[in-house]
């Protein structure tokens, strides 16, 4: 895989979206390998008497799939200085999570992603993603 260089990326540019299916076992996985052992995560009637509908997303699986969004288009040699998200509404099991982006900044060899990640319900997760990439 290769990474892009400094020189192929400029304020503008539109980063290509993925789409994740939150199966329940991805949910459940995610939760439990970020050590989240809160019943929400993982416990359907656990959640549903809590108030929510569904399990649904860990912030920390949030943030690894932001990062996992913009470092799967930037490339392994890219260097992610800072991620600052807002959560929305929730992300449960059985949605689907879209993620968009675009570069809003570029000074001295560092970028800025906004980033948006929605599920049905509206926007799950928005903020920037401050990054750094090797140059030509």
């Amino acid at each position: 895989m290769r990474t892009l260089t400094e020189d192929q990326v400029e304020v503008g540019l539109a980063l290509p979206g993925l789409s994740i299916e939150l199966t329940p076992t991805v949910v459940v996985a995610t939760a439990l390998a970020t050590m989240d052992f809160t019943p929400v995560h993982h416990d359907v009637e656990g959640a549903r008497a809590q108030g929510s509908k569904d399990i649904f997303l860990n912030i920390l699986t949030t943030m690894g799939l932001v990062q996992r969004y913009v470092t799967d288009w930037t490339g392994p040699e890219a260097v992610v200085k800072r991620i600052d998200l807002k959560l929305g509404v929730p992300a449960y099991a059985g949605d689907r999570l879209s993620f968009d982006g675009t570069i809003v900044s570029h000074d001295s060899g560092v970028f800025t992603a906004e980033v948006r990640g929605k599920v049905s319900l509206g926007d799950h997760a928005t903020g920037k993603v401050v990054f750094t990439l090797p140059t030509a």
